[in-house]
Protein backbone atom coordinates (compact mmCIF):
# COMPACT_ATOMS: atom_id res chain seq x y z
CA UNK A 1 0.00 0.00 0.00
CA UNK A 2 1.37 3.44 -1.01
CA UNK A 3 1.04 6.28 1.47
CA UNK A 4 1.67 9.97 0.93
CA UNK A 5 4.97 11.31 2.30
CA UNK A 6 3.08 13.81 4.47
CA UNK A 7 0.00 14.04 6.71
CA UNK A 8 -2.59 16.83 6.53
CA UNK A 9 -4.56 16.92 9.78
CA UNK A 10 -7.15 19.58 8.89
CA UNK A 11 -8.01 21.47 5.69
CA UNK A 12 -7.45 24.81 7.44
CA UNK A 13 -3.96 23.93 8.72
CA UNK A 14 -0.95 26.01 7.68
CA UNK A 15 1.42 23.03 7.98
CA UNK A 16 1.77 19.43 6.87
CA UNK A 17 3.54 16.72 8.89
CA UNK A 18 6.35 14.74 7.24
CA UNK A 19 5.60 11.01 7.34
CA UNK A 20 9.22 10.30 6.38
CA UNK A 21 12.28 12.45 5.77
CA UNK A 22 11.60 14.98 3.00
CA UNK A 23 14.48 16.14 0.82
CA UNK A 24 14.89 19.58 -0.66
CA UNK A 25 13.17 19.88 -4.01
CA UNK A 26 10.59 17.15 -3.32
CA UNK A 27 7.05 18.18 -4.23
CA UNK A 28 4.32 18.13 -1.59
CA UNK A 29 0.83 19.17 -2.73
CA UNK A 30 2.47 21.04 -5.58
CA UNK A 31 4.84 22.85 -3.22
CA UNK A 32 8.62 22.41 -3.50
CA UNK A 33 10.22 21.47 -0.16
CA UNK A 34 12.96 23.90 0.91
CA UNK A 35 15.74 22.09 2.71
CA UNK A 36 15.64 18.75 4.49
CA UNK A 37 12.66 18.12 6.79
CA UNK A 38 12.99 15.26 9.36
CA UNK A 39 10.18 12.76 10.02
CA UNK A 40 7.45 14.15 12.28
CA UNK A 41 8.37 17.76 11.52
CA UNK A 42 6.28 20.45 9.82
CA UNK A 43 6.42 22.21 6.45
CA UNK A 44 4.50 25.34 5.49
CA UNK A 45 1.70 24.96 2.91
CA UNK A 46 1.82 28.65 1.95
CA UNK A 47 3.63 31.88 2.73
CA UNK A 48 3.18 33.00 6.35
CA UNK A 49 3.81 36.60 7.37
CA UNK A 50 5.82 37.52 10.47
CA UNK A 51 3.61 37.54 13.56
CA UNK A 52 0.83 35.55 11.89
CA UNK A 53 -0.70 32.61 13.78
CA UNK A 54 0.19 29.13 12.56
CA UNK A 55 -2.40 26.37 12.79
CA UNK A 56 -2.17 22.61 13.25
CA UNK A 57 -5.27 20.54 14.18
CA UNK A 58 -7.05 23.77 13.12
CA UNK A 59 -5.73 25.27 16.36
CA UNK A 60 -3.05 27.91 16.95
CA UNK A 61 0.31 26.32 17.81
CA UNK A 62 2.33 29.54 17.76
CA UNK A 63 3.22 32.62 15.72
CA UNK A 64 5.70 33.10 12.91
CA UNK A 65 8.81 34.78 14.33
CA UNK A 66 9.87 35.73 10.78
CA UNK A 67 8.54 35.30 7.27
CA UNK A 68 8.02 31.66 6.33
CA UNK A 69 7.98 30.60 2.70
CA UNK A 70 5.91 27.82 1.11
CA UNK A 71 7.58 24.44 1.58
CA UNK A 72 9.86 25.73 4.34
CA UNK A 73 10.58 23.73 7.49
CA UNK A 74 8.51 25.21 10.33
CA UNK A 75 10.19 24.82 13.72
CA UNK A 76 11.93 26.70 16.52
CA UNK A 77 13.90 28.91 14.11
CA UNK A 78 10.76 30.54 12.73
CA UNK A 79 7.89 29.71 15.11
CA UNK A 80 7.42 30.71 18.76
CA UNK A 81 4.77 31.66 21.29
CA UNK A 82 4.66 35.27 20.08
CA UNK A 83 5.37 38.48 22.00
CA UNK A 84 2.55 37.73 24.46
CA UNK A 85 3.86 34.21 25.20
CA UNK A 86 0.70 32.55 23.99
CA UNK A 87 -1.65 34.93 25.75
CA UNK A 88 -4.27 34.92 23.00
CA UNK A 89 -8.00 34.40 23.19
CA UNK A 90 -9.30 30.87 23.63
CA UNK A 91 -13.02 30.19 23.55
CA UNK A 92 -13.61 28.28 26.78
CA UNK A 93 -17.34 27.85 25.96
CA UNK A 94 -18.07 25.93 29.17
CA UNK A 95 -20.01 22.77 28.40
CA UNK A 96 -20.57 23.56 24.72
CA UNK A 97 -19.45 20.10 23.58
CA UNK A 98 -21.13 18.02 26.30
CA UNK A 99 -22.94 15.10 24.72
CA UNK A 100 -25.19 12.25 25.85
CA UNK A 101 -23.41 9.28 27.38
CA UNK A 102 -22.72 6.36 25.07
CA UNK A 103 -24.81 3.21 25.63
CA UNK A 104 -23.43 1.31 28.62
CA UNK A 105 -21.39 -1.77 27.78
CA UNK A 106 -20.22 -4.56 30.08
CA UNK A 107 -16.71 -5.86 29.49
CA UNK A 108 -15.01 -7.73 32.31
CA UNK A 109 -11.51 -8.62 33.47
CA UNK A 110 -10.05 -10.98 36.04
CA UNK A 111 -9.54 -8.74 39.05
CA UNK A 112 -8.82 -9.13 42.76
CA UNK A 113 -11.79 -8.10 44.85
CA UNK A 114 -10.93 -6.63 48.27
CA UNK A 115 -13.14 -7.08 51.33
CA UNK A 116 -14.40 -3.49 51.06
CA UNK A 117 -15.50 -3.94 47.43
CA UNK A 118 -12.54 -2.27 45.74
CA UNK A 119 -10.94 -4.19 42.87
CA UNK A 120 -7.20 -4.54 42.33
CA UNK A 121 -5.19 -5.31 39.22
CA UNK A 122 -2.12 -6.40 41.23
CA UNK A 123 -1.41 -7.70 44.73
CA UNK A 124 1.72 -6.23 46.33
CA UNK A 125 2.95 -5.56 49.84
CA UNK A 126 4.31 -2.02 50.10
CA UNK A 127 7.05 -0.54 52.27
CA UNK A 128 6.61 3.25 52.42
CA UNK A 129 9.04 5.72 53.95
CA UNK A 130 7.71 8.78 55.75
CA UNK A 131 10.97 10.62 55.11
CA UNK A 132 14.13 10.18 53.06
CA UNK A 133 16.01 9.29 56.26
CA UNK A 134 14.15 5.97 56.46
CA UNK A 135 14.54 5.10 52.78
CA UNK A 136 17.52 2.79 53.24
CA UNK A 137 15.73 0.74 55.89
CA UNK A 138 12.60 0.53 53.73
CA UNK A 139 14.62 -0.71 50.75
CA UNK A 140 16.46 -3.27 52.88
CA UNK A 141 13.16 -4.71 54.12
CA UNK A 142 11.84 -5.07 50.59
CA UNK A 143 15.13 -6.51 49.34
CA UNK A 144 14.80 -9.42 51.78
CA UNK A 145 11.72 -10.56 49.86
CA UNK A 146 13.19 -10.14 46.37
CA UNK A 147 12.38 -13.11 44.14
CA UNK A 148 15.65 -12.49 42.29
CA UNK A 149 18.04 -12.54 45.26
CA UNK A 150 16.04 -14.50 47.85
CA UNK A 151 13.52 -16.67 45.97
CA UNK A 152 12.69 -18.74 49.06
CA UNK A 153 11.14 -15.76 50.88
CA UNK A 154 7.98 -15.71 48.73
CA UNK A 155 8.11 -19.26 47.38
CA UNK A 156 4.99 -20.28 49.31
CA UNK A 157 3.03 -17.15 48.38
CA UNK A 158 2.43 -17.23 44.62
CA UNK A 159 -0.48 -14.79 44.71
CA UNK A 160 1.71 -11.95 46.00
CA UNK A 161 3.24 -9.97 43.12
CA UNK A 162 6.11 -8.81 45.29
CA UNK A 163 7.25 -6.63 48.17
CA UNK A 164 8.22 -3.15 46.96
CA UNK A 165 9.84 -0.18 48.70
CA UNK A 166 8.52 3.22 47.64
CA UNK A 167 10.88 5.84 49.00
CA UNK A 168 11.34 9.53 48.26
CA UNK A 169 13.61 12.51 48.82
CA UNK A 170 11.56 14.65 51.17
CA UNK A 171 9.57 14.46 54.44
CA UNK A 172 11.57 17.01 56.44
CA UNK A 173 13.08 20.47 56.08
CA UNK A 174 9.65 21.76 55.13
CA UNK A 175 6.80 23.84 56.53
CA UNK A 176 4.87 21.64 58.93
CA UNK A 177 1.58 23.12 57.71
CA UNK A 178 2.52 24.05 54.15
CA UNK A 179 1.37 22.81 50.77
CA UNK A 180 4.44 20.62 50.32
CA UNK A 181 3.67 18.53 53.38
CA UNK A 182 -0.03 18.39 52.51
CA UNK A 183 0.82 16.95 49.09
CA UNK A 184 3.19 14.38 50.61
CA UNK A 185 0.65 13.30 53.21
CA UNK A 186 -2.04 12.95 50.56
CA UNK A 187 0.26 10.97 48.28
CA UNK A 188 1.37 8.53 50.97
CA UNK A 189 -2.22 8.08 52.12
CA UNK A 190 -3.33 7.30 48.58
CA UNK A 191 -0.69 4.60 48.30
CA UNK A 192 -1.36 3.23 51.77
CA UNK A 193 -5.01 2.62 50.90
CA UNK A 194 -4.44 1.64 47.26
CA UNK A 195 -6.33 -1.47 46.19
CA UNK A 196 -3.18 -2.94 44.59
CA UNK A 197 -1.54 -3.21 48.02
CA UNK A 198 -2.67 -6.17 50.08
CA UNK A 199 -0.75 -4.74 53.04
CA UNK A 200 1.54 -1.81 53.83
CA UNK A 201 4.33 -1.08 56.31
CA UNK A 202 5.34 2.57 56.86
CA UNK A 203 8.83 3.29 58.20
CA UNK A 204 9.79 6.64 59.74
CA UNK A 205 12.89 8.01 61.40
CA UNK A 206 11.11 9.60 64.34
CA UNK A 207 12.02 13.29 64.38
CA UNK A 208 10.95 14.29 60.87
CA UNK A 209 8.42 16.97 59.92
CA UNK A 210 6.19 14.29 58.41
CA UNK A 211 5.28 12.64 61.70
CA UNK A 212 3.58 9.29 61.15
CA UNK A 213 1.06 9.88 63.96
CA UNK A 214 -0.02 13.21 62.46
CA UNK A 215 -0.13 11.69 58.97
CA UNK A 216 -2.43 8.91 60.16
CA UNK A 217 -4.76 11.40 61.82
CA UNK A 218 -4.83 13.81 58.88
CA UNK A 219 -5.46 10.93 56.45
CA UNK A 220 -8.17 9.19 58.51
CA UNK A 221 -6.03 6.04 58.57
CA UNK A 222 -5.64 3.62 61.45
CA UNK A 223 -3.15 0.87 62.07
CA UNK A 224 -4.42 -2.68 61.75
CA UNK A 225 -3.59 -6.04 60.23
CA UNK A 226 -2.90 -4.53 56.80
CA UNK A 227 -1.25 -1.25 57.88
CA UNK A 228 1.65 -1.18 60.33
CA UNK A 229 4.03 1.67 61.18
CA UNK A 230 7.17 2.20 63.23
CA UNK A 231 10.12 4.60 63.69
CA UNK A 232 13.83 3.78 63.51
CA UNK A 233 14.66 5.89 66.57
CA UNK A 234 12.09 4.03 68.69
CA UNK A 235 13.20 0.62 67.43
CA UNK A 236 16.89 0.92 68.19
CA UNK A 237 18.62 1.73 64.92
CA UNK A 238 19.07 0.39 61.42
CA UNK A 239 19.65 -3.34 61.94
CA UNK A 240 16.85 -3.76 64.46
CA UNK A 241 14.52 -1.72 62.26
CA UNK A 242 15.22 -3.89 59.23
CA UNK A 243 14.62 -7.00 61.32
CA UNK A 244 11.36 -5.55 62.66
CA UNK A 245 10.16 -4.67 59.19
CA UNK A 246 10.94 -8.15 57.89
CA UNK A 247 9.05 -9.66 60.79
CA UNK A 248 6.02 -7.43 60.16
CA UNK A 249 5.92 -8.34 56.47
CA UNK A 250 6.39 -12.03 57.23
CA UNK A 251 3.33 -11.85 59.46
CA UNK A 252 1.31 -10.33 56.61
CA UNK A 253 2.22 -12.84 53.89
CA UNK A 254 -0.38 -15.52 54.52
CA UNK A 255 -3.36 -13.17 54.57
CA UNK A 256 -2.05 -11.12 51.61
CA UNK A 257 -1.65 -14.33 49.62
CA UNK A 258 -5.24 -15.43 50.29
CA UNK A 259 -6.68 -13.87 47.14
CA UNK A 260 -7.99 -15.18 43.85
CA UNK A 261 -8.81 -13.47 40.59
CA UNK A 262 -12.44 -13.41 39.56
CA UNK A 263 -14.50 -11.78 36.78
CA UNK A 264 -15.01 -8.10 37.56
CA UNK A 265 -16.64 -5.28 35.64
CA UNK A 266 -14.35 -3.02 33.62
CA UNK A 267 -15.97 -0.20 35.59
CA UNK A 268 -13.40 -0.97 38.30
CA UNK A 269 -10.51 0.01 36.01
CA UNK A 270 -9.04 3.49 36.51
CA UNK A 271 -6.32 4.46 34.05
CA UNK A 272 -3.76 7.21 34.47
CA UNK A 273 -2.98 8.74 31.06
CA UNK A 274 0.64 9.73 30.48
CA UNK A 275 2.82 10.86 27.59
CA UNK A 276 6.58 11.21 27.78
CA UNK A 277 9.30 11.64 25.20
CA UNK A 278 6.61 12.95 22.85
CA UNK A 279 7.26 13.65 19.18
CA UNK A 280 5.49 15.11 16.17
CA UNK A 281 3.52 11.90 15.74
CA UNK A 282 2.18 11.70 19.30
CA UNK A 283 -0.91 13.75 18.55
CA UNK A 284 -1.56 11.78 15.34
CA UNK A 285 -1.12 8.14 16.37
CA UNK A 286 -0.66 6.99 19.97
CA UNK A 287 -2.50 9.80 21.75
CA UNK A 288 -5.72 9.71 19.70
CA UNK A 289 -5.60 5.89 19.68
CA UNK A 290 -5.37 5.94 23.47
CA UNK A 291 -8.25 8.44 23.41
CA UNK A 292 -10.31 5.93 21.43
CA UNK A 293 -9.52 3.30 24.07
CA UNK A 294 -10.55 5.78 26.79
CA UNK A 295 -13.91 6.27 25.07
CA UNK A 296 -14.39 2.50 25.13
CA UNK A 297 -13.40 2.27 28.80
CA UNK A 298 -15.80 5.07 29.75
CA UNK A 299 -18.59 3.33 27.83
CA UNK A 300 -17.91 0.29 30.04
CA UNK A 301 -18.16 2.39 33.21
CA UNK A 302 -14.43 2.84 33.79
CA UNK A 303 -12.42 5.95 34.60
CA UNK A 304 -9.51 7.70 32.89
CA UNK A 305 -7.40 10.45 34.45
CA UNK A 306 -5.78 13.04 32.18
CA UNK A 307 -3.08 15.06 33.95
CA UNK A 308 0.13 17.04 33.34
CA UNK A 309 -1.40 20.52 33.60
CA UNK A 310 1.55 22.30 31.94
CA UNK A 311 0.97 19.97 28.97
CA UNK A 312 -2.66 20.94 28.45
CA UNK A 313 -1.76 24.65 28.52
CA UNK A 314 -3.06 26.21 25.32
CA UNK A 315 -5.48 23.34 24.79
CA UNK A 316 -7.49 23.72 27.99
CA UNK A 317 -10.38 25.21 26.01
CA UNK A 318 -10.90 21.80 24.39
CA UNK A 319 -11.51 20.40 27.88
CA UNK A 320 -13.68 23.18 29.31
CA UNK A 321 -16.04 22.70 26.37
CA UNK A 322 -16.57 19.11 27.57
CA UNK A 323 -17.14 19.95 31.27
CA UNK A 324 -20.51 18.74 32.55
CA UNK A 325 -20.77 21.69 34.97
CA UNK A 326 -19.37 25.25 34.96
CA UNK A 327 -17.68 24.66 38.33
CA UNK A 328 -15.61 21.85 36.80
CA UNK A 329 -14.41 24.06 33.95
CA UNK A 330 -13.70 26.92 36.36
CA UNK A 331 -11.59 24.65 38.55
CA UNK A 332 -9.49 23.62 35.56
CA UNK A 333 -8.91 27.25 34.54
CA UNK A 334 -7.99 28.09 38.15
CA UNK A 335 -5.28 25.43 38.05
CA UNK A 336 -3.97 26.83 34.75
CA UNK A 337 -3.75 30.30 36.34
CA UNK A 338 -1.96 28.82 39.36
CA UNK A 339 0.65 27.29 37.04
CA UNK A 340 1.18 30.57 35.21
CA UNK A 341 1.86 32.23 38.58
CA UNK A 342 3.97 29.33 39.88
CA UNK A 343 6.28 29.27 36.86
CA UNK A 344 6.62 33.05 36.89
CA UNK A 345 7.68 33.31 40.55
CA UNK A 346 10.24 30.56 39.89
CA UNK A 347 11.75 32.44 36.95
CA UNK A 348 10.28 30.23 34.24
CA UNK A 349 7.43 30.22 31.77
CA UNK A 350 4.99 27.65 30.46
CA UNK A 351 6.88 27.34 27.17
CA UNK A 352 9.95 25.99 29.02
CA UNK A 353 8.17 22.74 28.17
CA UNK A 354 8.63 21.06 25.51
CA UNK A 355 11.92 19.33 26.25
CA UNK A 356 14.90 19.14 23.87
CA UNK A 357 13.83 15.61 22.92
CA UNK A 358 10.30 16.78 22.13
CA UNK A 359 11.72 19.46 19.83
CA UNK A 360 14.06 17.01 18.12
CA UNK A 361 10.96 14.89 17.43
CA UNK A 362 9.14 17.76 15.73
CA UNK A 363 7.27 19.61 18.50
CA UNK A 364 7.96 23.34 18.60
CA UNK A 365 5.86 25.03 21.30
CA UNK A 366 3.90 23.99 24.38
CA UNK A 367 0.73 24.86 22.47
CA UNK A 368 1.52 22.25 19.82
CA UNK A 369 2.49 19.68 22.43
CA UNK A 370 -0.64 20.29 24.48
CA UNK A 371 -3.01 20.04 21.54
CA UNK A 372 -1.64 16.58 20.83
CA UNK A 373 -1.52 15.59 24.50
CA UNK A 374 -5.21 16.23 25.20
CA UNK A 375 -6.09 13.68 22.51
CA UNK A 376 -5.29 11.00 25.10
CA UNK A 377 -8.52 11.99 26.84
CA UNK A 378 -10.79 10.86 24.02
CA UNK A 379 -14.07 12.62 23.33
CA UNK A 380 -16.37 11.96 26.29
CA UNK A 381 -17.57 14.50 28.85
CA UNK A 382 -15.25 15.91 31.53
CA UNK A 383 -16.78 14.68 34.78
CA UNK A 384 -14.44 16.20 37.36
CA UNK A 385 -11.20 18.05 38.15
CA UNK A 386 -9.07 16.89 41.08
CA UNK A 387 -6.02 18.26 42.83
CA UNK A 388 -2.75 16.34 43.03
CA UNK A 389 -3.10 12.91 44.70
CA UNK A 390 -6.69 13.66 45.65
CA UNK A 391 -8.93 10.55 45.65
CA UNK A 392 -10.73 10.36 42.32
CA UNK A 393 -14.39 9.90 43.22
CA UNK A 394 -16.01 10.53 39.81
CA UNK A 395 -16.43 7.93 37.07
CA UNK A 396 -15.69 8.57 33.42
CA UNK A 397 -13.15 11.01 32.00
CA UNK A 398 -11.58 13.29 34.64
CA UNK A 399 -8.60 15.60 35.07
CA UNK A 400 -6.01 15.72 37.87
CA UNK A 401 -3.68 18.70 38.35
CA UNK A 402 -0.08 17.46 38.23
CA UNK A 403 3.28 18.60 36.86
CA UNK A 404 4.24 17.44 33.39
CA UNK A 405 7.21 15.40 34.68
CA UNK A 406 6.04 11.84 34.17
CA UNK A 407 7.13 10.12 37.43
CA UNK A 408 5.67 12.95 39.53
CA UNK A 409 2.46 13.04 37.50
CA UNK A 410 1.87 9.29 37.54
CA UNK A 411 2.63 9.14 41.28
CA UNK A 412 -0.26 11.56 41.84
CA UNK A 413 -2.57 9.55 39.59
CA UNK A 414 -1.82 6.28 41.40
CA UNK A 415 -2.34 8.01 44.75
CA UNK A 416 -5.71 9.10 43.39
CA UNK A 417 -6.64 5.49 42.63
CA UNK A 418 -5.31 4.64 39.17
CA UNK A 419 -4.80 0.88 38.97
CA UNK A 420 -3.26 0.95 35.49
CA UNK A 421 -1.13 3.48 33.55
CA UNK A 422 -1.11 3.97 29.77
CA UNK A 423 1.99 5.84 28.64
CA UNK A 424 2.50 7.07 25.07
CA UNK A 425 5.99 7.89 23.80
CA UNK A 426 7.61 8.86 20.53
CA UNK A 427 11.24 9.22 21.56
CA UNK A 428 11.32 6.19 23.84
CA UNK A 429 10.80 5.91 27.57
CA UNK A 430 12.06 3.84 30.45
CA UNK A 431 9.33 3.83 33.04
CA UNK A 432 7.23 1.63 35.31
CA UNK A 433 5.01 2.32 38.29
CA UNK A 434 4.61 -0.11 41.21
CA UNK A 435 2.07 -1.13 42.38
CA UNK A 436 0.25 -0.17 39.17
CA UNK A 437 1.19 -1.80 35.84
CA UNK A 438 2.20 0.59 33.06
CA UNK A 439 1.67 0.03 29.33
CA UNK A 440 3.91 1.77 26.77
CA UNK A 441 2.45 2.88 23.45
CA UNK A 442 4.96 3.73 20.71
CA UNK A 443 3.93 6.54 18.35
CA UNK A 444 6.03 5.36 15.39
CA UNK A 445 7.31 2.11 13.93
CA UNK A 446 10.96 3.18 13.98
CA UNK A 447 10.79 3.48 17.77
CA UNK A 448 8.94 0.16 18.02
CA UNK A 449 11.68 -1.63 16.07
CA UNK A 450 14.46 0.04 18.06
CA UNK A 451 12.97 -0.34 21.55
CA UNK A 452 10.49 -3.19 21.23
CA UNK A 453 11.67 -4.72 24.50
CA UNK A 454 10.22 -1.69 26.30
CA UNK A 455 7.11 -1.03 24.18
CA UNK A 456 3.81 -2.89 24.61
CA UNK A 457 2.06 -1.81 21.43
CA UNK A 458 3.00 -0.11 18.14
CA UNK A 459 0.68 2.75 17.26
CA UNK A 460 3.03 3.65 14.41
CA UNK A 461 0.85 1.43 12.24
CA UNK A 462 -1.48 4.45 12.04
CA UNK A 463 1.32 6.56 10.53
CA UNK A 464 2.27 3.70 8.21
CA UNK A 465 -1.31 3.48 6.96
CA UNK A 466 -1.79 -0.15 8.03
CA UNK A 467 -4.20 0.63 10.87
CA UNK A 468 -6.66 3.30 11.98
CA UNK A 469 -7.08 5.25 15.20
CA UNK A 470 -10.28 3.37 16.04
CA UNK A 471 -8.84 -0.07 15.31
CA UNK A 472 -5.74 0.70 17.38
CA UNK A 473 -7.97 1.98 20.20
CA UNK A 474 -9.78 -1.35 20.27
CA UNK A 475 -6.42 -3.13 20.39
CA UNK A 476 -5.28 -0.95 23.29
CA UNK A 477 -8.55 -1.57 25.16
CA UNK A 478 -8.09 -5.34 24.78
CA UNK A 479 -4.54 -5.02 26.12
CA UNK A 480 -5.83 -2.96 29.06
CA UNK A 481 -8.23 -5.76 30.01
CA UNK A 482 -5.51 -8.41 29.67
CA UNK A 483 -3.02 -6.42 31.74
CA UNK A 484 -5.60 -5.68 34.42
CA UNK A 485 -6.20 -9.45 34.52
CA UNK A 486 -2.57 -10.15 35.38
CA UNK A 487 -0.60 -10.21 32.12
CA UNK A 488 2.72 -8.51 32.83
CA UNK A 489 3.64 -5.35 30.93
CA UNK A 490 7.14 -4.89 29.48
CA UNK A 491 8.11 -2.51 32.30
CA UNK A 492 7.04 -5.09 34.88
CA UNK A 493 9.17 -7.72 33.17
CA UNK A 494 12.17 -5.38 33.48
CA UNK A 495 11.50 -4.68 37.16
CA UNK A 496 10.60 -1.00 36.87
CA UNK A 497 8.41 0.67 39.45
CA UNK A 498 10.09 1.30 42.78
CA UNK A 499 12.46 4.13 41.85
CA UNK A 500 9.71 5.87 39.87
CA UNK A 501 7.74 6.81 43.00
CA UNK A 502 8.28 10.60 43.05
CA UNK A 503 5.83 12.73 45.09
CA UNK A 504 5.50 16.34 43.97
CA UNK A 505 7.76 18.69 45.97
CA UNK A 506 6.73 22.33 46.23
CA UNK A 507 7.85 25.09 48.57
CA UNK A 508 11.08 26.00 50.26
CA UNK A 509 13.53 23.33 51.47
CA UNK A 510 14.61 24.60 54.88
Amino acid sequence: MTTAPFIRLHPADDVLIARSQLLSGATVEGIAVRGMVPPGHKIATHAIAPGAPVRRYNQVIGFASRAIGPGEHVHTHNLDMGPDKGDFARDYAFGADVKPAAPRQEASFMGIRRADGRVATRNYIGILSSVNCSATVARAIAAHFSRQTNPAALADFPHIDGVVALTHGTGCGMDGEGLGLQLLERTLAGYARHANFGAVVVVGLGCEANQISAWLAHSSLREGDTLRTFNIQDTGGTRQSVDKGIALVTGMLASANAVTREPCSASHITIGLQCGGSDGYSGISANPALGAAVDLLVAHGGTAILSETPEVYGAEHLLTRRAVAPAIAEKLIARIRWWEHYTKINGGEMNNNPSPGNKAGGLTTILEKSLGAVAKGGTTNLEGVFEYAEPVTAHGFVFMDTPGYDPVSATGQVAGGANLICFTTGRGSAYGCAPTPSLKLATNTALWKKQEEDMDINCGEIIDGSSTVQAMGEQIFALILATASGTHSKSEQHGYGQNEFVPWQVGAVM
